[in-house]
């Protein structure tokens, strides 16, 4: 018997009990649909992350001052010497506090940062209107700020800020600019802080020292040529105290997220796919059913000359048509649910072409595994043996 017969000999046994074939499907449907949904929200979080993190600035070294005795600090100063190392394009100090930021009737808390006019590149942090922080702002401790589009929607409510005064703890401000929205990172909140210059926040803030910068290298493979020079600096300046001081290298901050999601992805993954094998389990069960209730009719078919392989292949193909038949439902069911999730949830999911062919080789593998028992005990029938079962 050719293939073209088995397939449909498999369709019309299918056909013949429609309830029964869906509720054989359906444990397929749920494990690939699972599976997709799962793995999808896997690698959504994992762009997500990334696109996060690589928001903050391109080859990005982020320096933190603990300090031990009366070196908590370095000055502004001895921060921009940085500027200096070989592989360096940029340098970004920081100065930094919490304040309440108020407009009319409306205020709010929220971090306000000191920095210079190498921020923008350094950060990657634009302005969506209005203008950044010019050199001469910070010459002249100019009273400005520039706004986050949080601290906007907070006190502002639809109005344009630019070129309005707000009060900082008490103290005028002219805002002069907006952020381009940047979402959030694992340090909170991008898009909840005002930027002013870091001569003005720190006679503010009456912090004179900077405890955090940002250096950025001239290009990705500099990165670790700076990050050496970097720490080679600042043990010399705390006296070999590594304590005194933390640098995060965005590459391994990437690469450590990376091995973290893959593993989330593969976590998630197999906790789906169990419930493939339960489903591959009820395609067994059924098709044992299939072959008792056939029984005389494999008998007929034995006696008129069907072989032994013939069986085996019909209940295989019927088995792995059910099972290629619940992939594909449980593909769109997948692809649906995860739509959902994105549109009502706000979830952000990821569909691959990849996770799309596993899963439905997955389950086509799933079937004819658990189909092969059922096949087998069909194709050993003996035909005089068949025709006598009731």
């Amino acid at each position: 018997m050719d293939v073209k017969m088995a397939l449909k000999l498999a369709f019309k046994g299918i056909i013949a009990n429609k309830m029964r074939t869906f509720l054989t499907m359906l444990g397929i449907i749920i494990g690939v649909s699972a599976v997709i949904i799962l793995v999808a929200l896997a690698q959504g979080t994992t762009q997500s992350v990334t696109e996060s993190i690589e928001s903050m600035g391109t080859n990005l070294i982020t320096v933190t001052i603990t300090g031990r005795g009366t070196d908590t600090t370095l000055s502004y100063d001895e921060v921009m010497k940085f500027n200096e190392k070989e592989g360096v394009s940029g340098v970004s100090p920081v100065v930094s506090g919490n304040v309440t930021a108020k407009y009319g009737n409306n205020s709010t808390s929220v971090s306000l940062e000191g920095v210079d006019s190498n921020y923008e590149t350094v950060r990657n942090h634009s302005v969506q209107t209005g203008r950044f922080i010019k050199n001469l702002d910070v010459e002249y401790r100019n009273k400005i700020v520039i706004l986050g589009t949080e601290v906007v929607d907070e006190i502002f409510n639809g109005i344009n800020p630019v070129g309005k005064d707000i009060q900082i703890n008490g103290t005028k401000f002219k805002v002069v600019g907006v952020l381009e929205k940047k979402g959030s990172s694992m340090g909170g909140s991008n898009d909840e802080k005002i930027l002013t210059p870091i001569s003005t926040a720190q006679r503010f803030l009456k912090s004179t020292g900077v405890k955090n910068f940002y250096i950025q290298a001239k290009s990705s493979d500099k990165v670790e040529i700076v990050e050496k020079q970097t720490e080679i600096s600042l043990l010399k300046k705390f006296e070999n105290d590594d304590d005194s001081y933390r640098i995060f290298n965005q590459s391994e901050m990437l690469s450590t997220m990376d091995d973290v999601t893959k593993n989330m992805t593969l976590m998630l993954g197999g906790i789906a796919a169990i419930s493939l094998l339960v489903g591959g389990i009820g395609i067994m069960n059924i098709m044992l059913v299939s072959v008792t209730e056939r029984t005389k009719e494999i008998g007929i078919r034995k006696s008129i000359g069907a072989k032994r392989k013939d069986i085996l292949n019909q209940f295989l193909l019927e088995s792995a048509v059910i099972s290629g038949l619940g992939g594909i439902v449980g593909i769109l069911t997948g692809i649906g649910g995860s739509s959902l999730l994105k549109v009502l949830v706000g979830l952000n999911t990821s569909i691959s072409i990849s996770i799309l062919i596993i899963s439905f080789g997955f389950s086509l593998v799933v079937g004819v595994f658990f189909g092969m028992y059922p096949a087998n005990k069909a194709s050993k029938l003996e035909p005089v043996d068949a025709l006598r079962f009731e």
